[in-house]
């Protein structure tokens, strides 16, 4: 089975999992749909983090937010803790490449992935986000019997410090070099952990 996952060439990468187990196949697939749900949801997902660093907006091709699922081809408008880019007008940009769900008996998996981009509301191409464009975040739910799986596997991640703008360089230094140290991980455990907790309200 093709996992989806990029591979690692290059810079850092991150891997967490999570999971919830039931007593019945059934149980855990009804929750699938929930677990899937709350991927899917992107503007969400800080209500589900209990470790809420970031906040996440939906956006489409022009900037304007959306109130919906994700789909392939739309963009997340990134709002981290202390300044952001000038190219992304405070923000950190990617864009939605890849949303898809394999469905096989006895085991159902749904697939988020994304990659840094430009600003959408600018007509300039300069990458909008402290990674290159190369790095990825792939995020999945999965259910695999009495169980559902939640993980998020960043790849490839090179701090973005080629831009035009000096101020941009540094900052994207700084971001990107602690979130290859391992300071992004508490926000996307956090997540994951969110994704597949039977507690937290539908």
């Amino acid at each position: 089975m093709n996992n989806q996952i990029p591979e690692q060439n290059e810079g850092g990468k991150l891997d967490t999992q999570a999971k919830a187990e039931f007593t019945s196949t059934e149980e855990a697939k009804d929750f699938y749909q929930i677990a899937k749900n709350r991927l899917l949801n992107v503007s969400s997902w800080a209500e589900i983090c209990k470790v809420p660093l970031s906040t996440f907006t939906l956006t489409d091709a022009n900037g304007d937010e959306l109130f919906r699922e994700a789909e392939a081809g739309d963009f997340l408008k990134i709002n981290i803790p202390g300044p952001g880019t000038h190219s992304g007008d405070g923000f950190d940009w990617v864009q939605i490449e890849k949303v898809n769900e394999i469905i096989n008996p006895g085991f159902t998996m749904v697939t988020l992935q994304a990659r840094p981009s430009a600003n959408p509301a600018k007509p300039d191409t300069e990458i909008a986000h402290f990674f290159k464009q190369q790095a990825t975040s792939t995020f999945q739910v999965r259910q695999e019997e009495n169980v559902v799986y939640a993980e998020e596997h960043g790849r490839n991640e090179v701090p973005n410090t080629d831009t035009p703008s000096l101020s941009d360089n540094i900052r994207n230094t700084l971001v990107g070099w602690t979130a290859r140290i391992g300071l992004s991980y508490p926000q996307w455990k956090s997540l994951i952990k969110g994704i597949v907790d039977p507690s937290l309200k539908k």
